[in-house]
């Protein structure tokens, strides 16, 4: 059962509405150029790479690779004061781009560059859910 969810959501539009159809199915999707097949993460209107405006999202494996994480300390939003320590982790999706999410829970405990991770879905609300990320 979902409790009340007071922190910030996304604003969904036309570029990320794709995404946030494949996130609440429990799939992590990127955006995937038709023109030159470069993908890519955030949305954007036209692709980084070859500026075509054809774009779609595609499904990926979920699973990459930890790159770095950080700990704030600090509520930038005061929804976010009660959950402080709160952790952010940034990591390289495989065959596709580096995408910024949050641990599930705290830090694991053998952190470490390279490490393996997969995608787990937080269903916030009836229609968004969040991406996160626990070890593979």
């Amino acid at each position: 059962m979902l409790t009340a969810y007071d922190k910030p959501l996304p604003v969904i539009d036309e570029d990320s509405k794709g995404y946030w159809e494949h996130a609440r199915a429990h799939r992590l999707s990127v955006q995937v150029c038709r023109a030159c097949r470069h993908r890519h993460f955030p949305p954007t209107p036209v692709c980084p790479a070859c500026l075509s405006d054809a774009q779609s999202w595609e499904p990926v494996s979920g699973h990459g690779t930890l790159v770095s994480w950080v700990t704030f300390h600090r509520a930038y939003w005061t929804a976010f004061r009660d959950d402080l320590p709160y952790h952010v982790c940034l990591v390289q999706l495989d065959g596709g781009p580096l995408v910024v999410g949050n641990f599930v829970g705290d830090i694991p405990q053998n952190a470490a560059m390279g490490m393996p991770m997969k995608v787990q879905f937080d269903d916030v609300t009836p229609e968004i859910s969040l991406a996160k990320f626990v070890p593979a």
